[in-house]
């Protein structure tokens, strides 16, 4: 048995003065948030923000709720809810993050849960519960076949579903002449508010509880949000790293990049203001911030992906550290992808540039390339295709955009011929085209264009994108170096 004392309330003060503790009074702070899905994503991003608001003084203390799993509760309970943030960066530091008040798993309490919806000081309801959690058919309606939604809607018990939870809370709220909360979606779904409201009101049409639709419809709010962070999965040497800093035990810190970024629908009425004070931006695009993302971000590490593979890199730090990559992937991302953004209120893309360009230099997280080049079938066409299709209608440059396409060609092939797995949906597929591919650029282009479902059939055969194509795959695949030059 460890004889290091555990982090709680009672040993905060052992805490060292070079870490950060919680800048106010526990105790006294109000749960004014009820999160669902505390895992490491949101306790290293929204808690870390309503940290902020806390330390600012505002009561939004968090109660968090896990649908499922009780491991949060069994962790986190005998600290209090405490637990340390570990910023990764080339100089690291820690912080012990205090907002989460409450730690309760549905399951085990649920009418701890619904008094919590039901309290009027609780006023916003955020969550990291997957995209599967919303229960939606592939269309974006509510999956009224889920076992689960079907259990809700025959009211089997307390709630299982995510959408119930939420009907159930706002239930209560009607019935008690209360206004709704705010329901905060903070997953990675494009118009996640949207997606979440309009399932929350199938799911009450369902009920045929036409007051709680017509509450749900008319006075509830959903904002769509956009977040990032990257956040590794907490592992054993980050638990030694912080039992040697803190003194103490935590049994589940959690670590990120330095860099967070909470863009929210500006929806969010008097909490407004705190939540700006605190970084968070506030806008009526979210839209616009979710392009840049995956444009400059994703499109960008996808390139870093299959090109630094190719040229023998193993992670994203590495690769940038290949000054001729490193100047490529950022000419790319300034005078190619930014050209086909639109300028939004508070999305200053040059800006954007610079802190995506100093987040893959960062050492302290080993980012690996053969990670992010997994499913390139379903990545490429919305971080690489859907840009390349607007440059080309534009008449701008595409010698550029087309380099990471022939990088994963390269990458196909390699795989196949060396017998090696490719993670992706597509897998059987990409290798059998994989061994058919012998090096000549015309006909390998042919046939990997012709994947009518990852390359949209205009863009397929236009000529101008097939000679560019076809030449970054000759020059990558006999002299690397000059397909960088562009």
């Amino acid at each position: 048995m460890s004889l290091v004392p555990r982090l709680s309330n009672d040993t905060l003060a052992l805490v060292p003065t070079s870490v950060e503790t919680p800048a106010y009074d526990r105790r006294a702070a109000k749960v004014g948030v009820v999160h669902f899905g505390p895992g490491a994503f949101h306790r290293a991003h929204q808690a870390w923000y309503f940290d902020e608001m806390l330390k600012a003084g505002g009561d939004f203390a968090v109660c968090a709720v896990a649908v499922r799993s009780a491991d949060v509760e069994e962790a986190l309970g005998p600290q209090d809810g405490l637990y340390t943030l570990a910023e990764r960066e080339a100089e690291p530091r820690l912080r012990v993050i205090g907002a989460l008040k409450e730690v309760l798993t549905a399951p085990r309490a649920p009418d701890r849960v619904l008094a919590r919806l039901a309290d009027p000081a609780v006023r916003i309801v955020t969550a990291t519960v997957t995209e599967k959690g919303y229960c939606l058919t592939p269309a974006g309606d509510l999956d009224l076949a889920h076992p689960d939604v079907q259990a809700d809607l025959r009211g089997d018990g307390p709630p299982r579903s995510f959408p119930g939870w939420i009907a159930e809370g706002l239930k209560a709220r009607l019935a008690a002449r209360l206004p709704p909360f705010v329901t905060v979606s903070c997953d990675n779904l494009s118009e996640n508010g949207r997606r979440l409201h309009g399932a929350v009101v199938q799911f009450a049409e369902a009920m045929g509880d036409l007051d709680l639709r017509g509450f749900v419809a008319g006075d509830a709010r959903f904002p769509s949000t956009m977040v990032d962070s990257i956040t590794p999965a907490t592992d054993d040497e980050l638990r030694d790293k912080v039992r040697r800093e803190l003194g103490l035990e935590d049994a589940w810190p959690v670590q990120r990049e330095r860099f967070v970024q909470w863009v929210v629908e500006d929806e969010l009425g008097a909490d407004a203001e705190a939540f700006a004070a605190a970084g968070v931006t506030l806008t009526r695009d979210v839209a616009a911030f979710e392009k840049a993302k995956l444009r400059l971000l994703n499109g960008a590490h996808s390139t870093l992906a299959y090109v630094g593979l190719r040229l023998g890199h193993e992670t994203v730090a590495q690769a940038m550290g290949d000054a001729r990559l490193a100047g490529f992937v950022e000419r790319t991302m300034r005078q190619d992808i930014a050209a086909s953004l639109a300028a939004a209120e508070g999305l200053d893309l040059a800006a954007y540039v610079d802190a995506v360009l100093a987040r893959f230099r960062n050492p302290a997280i080993a980012h690996r390339l053969a990670q992010i080049a997994w499913d390139g079938s379903q990545k490429l066409p919305f971080r690489i295709l859907e840009t390349t299709a607007e440059a080309l209608a534009a008449g701008r440059p595409l010698e550029r955009l087309a380099v990471p396409v022939a990088a994963w060609m390269l990458f196909v092939r390699a795989r196949a011929r060396a017998g090696e797995p490719i993670t992706d949906p597509m897998a059987d597929t990409l290798l059998a085209l994989g061994r058919r591919l012998t090096g000549e650029p015309g006909a390998d282009v042919d046939a990997v264009l012709a994947l009518s479902s990852v390359f949209p059939p205009a863009l397929a055969a236009d000529p101008r994108y097939r000679t560019a194509v076809a030449d970054a795959y000759s020059r990558l695949d006999t002299d690397p170096p000059t397909a960088l030059s562009a």
